[in-house]
């Protein structure tokens, strides 16, 4: 079975795209584009970040409820954008557990919390903890666990496959990590304007009932996942039993705010059909 609604994605206004869908138990149901291409991935490095944080935090190096971040937030608050920290800023705009503020210094922060606690650098233990025995040949940190890695298509289907059916963590922490916390919540979603409640789990953002959203008007509302600011999305849909990967070389904006919901909607109708 190859699913020829990924085909949708030449109809997208970008230079390169790239696209692919795989199942719990790993079938690949069908790529689109060059799925060996290494693209920036921009905030779906975040998921990655996060996965790693769960495994340091399942052998024992730190705790989610450990303090970690601004006075007062702990692993949890900072891995659930709670812990008040600003978006691009080291500086607390808020107390933790107060709001949703999304921050990429929160997850810069969670990087040294875990090198210190490891004393690997965090790239390091990203790629022993999850990229190595995943096979994610083609995919590295080259700075910042919120926005540099690059990786490939192929690569994030090994990765979403892991998290439909894991072995690298139990599945009670994956369960967790796609759990909303602090629910009620309300905050600001990138791209998408004020959400109330704005729903997150442990690095991964959760659709529930958020509109608009970058997934489609058909993702289940336990559909998680994330996208980012390069044009990049995955998401995993627990009702469909699969997942989706989408890169592309072109910056996020109204172009993706257009394509992407269809896209998907596409993508699950031929997956139910």
């Amino acid at each position: 079975m190859s699913l020829k609604s990924l085909a949708l994605i030449e109809n997208w206004p970008v230079p390169t795209a790239a696209a692919g869908v795989v199942r719990a138990d790993g079938t690949v149901l069908g790529t689109h584009g060059p799925a060996g291409h290494r693209f920036p991935l921009a905030s779906v490095t975040k998921p990655l970040a996060a996965y790693a944080v769960l495994v340091a935090y399942e052998e024992g190096a730190i705790e989610l409820d450990e303090p970690a971040g601004p006075e007062g937030s702990t692993v949890r608050h900072l891995l659930a954008h709670t812990s008040g920290l600003a978006f691009d800023e080291h500086k607390a705009t808020s107390a933790p557990g107060e709001r949703r503020l999304y921050s990429n210094a929160g997850f810069e922060q969670l990087g040294d919390h875990v090198a210190k606690a490891t004393e690997i650098p965090f790239a390091e233990y990203l790629r022993q903890a999850v990229l190595e025995p995943l096979g994610m040949t083609r995919t590295s940190l080259d700075g910042s666990p919120a926005k540099d890695a690059v990786s490939t298509v192929d690569d994030l289907l090994r990765f979403a496959a892991e998290v439909q059916a894991p072995r690298l963590l139990d599945p009670r922490t994956v369960a967790a990590a796609m759990t909303v916390q602090y629910p009620g919540t309300k905050g600001v979603l990138p791209g998408y304007g004020h959400q109330n409640p704005n729903d997150w789990g442990l690095g991964l953002e959760i659709r529930d009932s958020k509109s608009p959203h970058w997934t489609g008007a058909s993702s289940s509302p336990r559909t998680f996942g994330h996208f980012g600011q390069s044009g990049t999305f995955l998401w995993i849909d627990p009702d469909a039993g699969a997942a989706c990967v989408a890169l592309t070389d072109r910056a996020f904006g109204p172009w993706a705010i257009e394509a992407w919901p269809p896209f998907t909607d596409a993508v699950l109708a031929e997956l139910r059909g």
